[in-house]
C-alpha cells in the first residue's frame, strides 16, 4: 500500500497537466485496454487464466464500473475544481470506505482506527492546504468538487467489493477481468469521444502521460491494491491514501517544483504516525482470502 500511494500521487502530478487536452472517457478507455494488456500478459505467464476465474462475470463488470467512474470523473470534477478543494475531497475516501467496510463486511472499526482515520485526515489536510487556516476557511463546495466527491465514494465501495465478490481468484486474475470489463464500459460510454480524439496531434506529455497511468497507476496499482484488500480491513486499505499529497510533494521536487516550507513537513509526520496506528492494530485484520 506504500508503493500503491506512491504510484497514484505520481497521477494526480502527471495528470494534472493533461486534464484539459483530452476527453476523460477516451483518456481512460485506452489507459484501461493498455493496463488489461499488461495484466492479461502477467497472468498467463504466472498463475494463468482459470476458466472459475470467469464464473459469474458480472462481478468484473460492477468493480469495472466502479473505478472506472472514478477515473472519469476525477479527470471530470479536476476541469472546474481547484486542485486544494480536490484533494481534500479525496481524504473523505477512507471514511466513507470504513463505512461500506461495515455495511458489506461487517468489519468493526476499532477505537485504533478511527484516531488513526481522524489523526491521519488532520494531517493530509495540513499538507494539502500547506498550513494556511486562510485557505482553509476559503474552502467551497462547487460543482467540480461534487463531481469528484461522487467519483471518491466508487473508489471507497470499490474496495470492500473486491473482497465480497472475490471467490479466491489469484489477484492478478481478478485484476485482469477488473480491468477488461471496465475497458468495455468505458469504450462504450465514452466512444463519440474516442472517435473525436485526434490520437495522433497529440502531445509528447500526454502519450508519456497515459504510459505512466497505464502501466503504473492502473496496471501495477490494481494488482497492489486488490492483493491488499484481501489481506487488510478496507479502513486500513483506504488510509493509505494520506499518504498520497506528502508523495506528490515529492513528485513535485523531482519534477523541478521544489519543495514546500518546513512546516509543511509537520502534516506528513501525522500522517506517518496514523499509519503506525494503523500496523499495530493487528487484531483487526481478516485473514486472507486463500
Amino acid at each position: 500500500m506504500l508503493l500503491f500511494s506512491a504510484l497514484v500521487a505520481g497521477s494526480f502530478s502527471l495528470g494534472g497537466q493533461i486534464a484539459n487536452e483530452v476527453a476523460p472517457a477516451a483518456l481512460n478507455a485506452l489507459r484501461f485496454w493498455l493496463a488489461a494488456g499488461v495484466i492479461g500478459l502477467a497472468a498467463l505467464a504466472t498463475t494463468g487464466m482459470p476458466r472459475h476465474a470467469f464464473v459469474a462475470s458480472w462481478r468484473y463488470a460492477v468493480l469495472g464500473g466502479l473505478f472506472g467512474t472514478y477515473f472519469v470523473l476525477m479527470f471530470e470534477g479536476l476541469k472546474t475544481a481547484p486542485p486544494v478543494s480536490a484533494a481534500a475531497v479525496f481524504t473523505l475516501t477512507p471514511v466513507i470506505a470504513a463505512g461500506f467496510g461495515w455495511l458489506l463486511l461487517r468489519q468493526i472499526v476499532t477505537p485504533r482506527i478511527a484516531v488513526a482515520l481522524i489523526i491521519g485526515a488532520m494531517g493530509a489536510l495540513w499538507v494539502i492546504f500547506r498550513a494556511d487556516l486562510a485557505a482553509l476557511k476559503a474552502f467551497a463546495i462547487g460543482r467540480g468538487e461534487i463531481i469528484y466527491f461522487t467519483g471518491c465514494i466508487c473508489h471507497a465501495l470499490y474496495t470492500p467489493m473486491v473482497r465480497k465478490l472475490n471467490r479466491g481468484e489469484p489477484a492478478v486474475v481478478f485484476t485482469f477481468g477488473t480491468l477488461v470489463a471496465g475497458a468495455i464500459l468505458l469504450t462504450v460510454f465514452g466512444w463519440r469521444d474516442i472517435a473525436a480524439t485526434p490520437w495522433t496531434d497529440l502531445s509528447g506529455m500526454v502519450w508519456f502521460t497515459l504510459i505512466y497511468l497505464s502501466f503504473f497507476a492502473s496496471a501495477a496499482s490494481f494488482v497492489l491494491l486488490q492483493t491488499a484488500t484481501l489481506c487488510l480491513p478496507s479502513s486500513k486499505v483506504m488510509a493509505y491514501t494520506y499518504l498520497v499529497p506528502s508523495w506528490v510533494i515529492g513528485w513535485e521536487a523531482m519534477l523541478g517544483q521544489g519543495l514546500p516550507p518546513p512546516i509543511i513537513l509537520g502534516g506528513a509526520g501525522l500522517t506517518m504516525i496514523a499509519l503506525a496506528l494503523l500496523l499495530r492494530d493487528e487484531g483487526a485484520v481478516p485473514r486472507p482470502v486463500p
